[in-house]
């Protein structure tokens, strides 16, 4: 019986076996053939799209925490449409029903906060 377990499990085993070889392979060929000529520009961290500062208490921009806020919101939601999509056959007209309501008030929210200006970009 446990050899019939394992050869079911074989292809699972094989493909992760596979993933991480690619995965350290491809790493170690990043780290051998890359260019190596940092300059300060290239070492600076990245702080949001600002220029690197040297105080931690300047104001930060509230656009920035609100589109990538809403951008969460908005790739959430649609990550709702996948599953609903796959069962469709299943849920029949009550379900498809109950989605146009959760893309209405999608598209409600997303009019909305288009015509606030929390899109606009100066």
């Amino acid at each position: 019986m446990s050899v019939d377990f394992l050869k079911d499990y074989f292809p699972i085993m094989l493909f992760l076996f596979i993933a991480l070889g690619l995965s350290v392979g491809f790493i170690i060929l990043n780290f051998v053939f890359s260019p190596k000529n940092p300059d300060p520009e290239k070492l600076s961290a990245y702080e949001c799209g600002f220029e690197p500062f040297n105080d931690s208490r300047m104001e930060f921009d509230v656009r920035f925490y609100l589109v990538a806020i809403l951008f969460i919101i908005f790739d959430l939601e649609i990550a709702f449409l996948f599953p609903w999509a796959i069962s469709l056959g299943t849920i029949g007209f009550y379900g498809y029903i109950s989605m146009l309501i959760f893309l209405f008030i999608l598209t409600i929210g997303f009019i909305y906060e288009w015509k606030k200006g929390a899109l606009d970009w100066e």
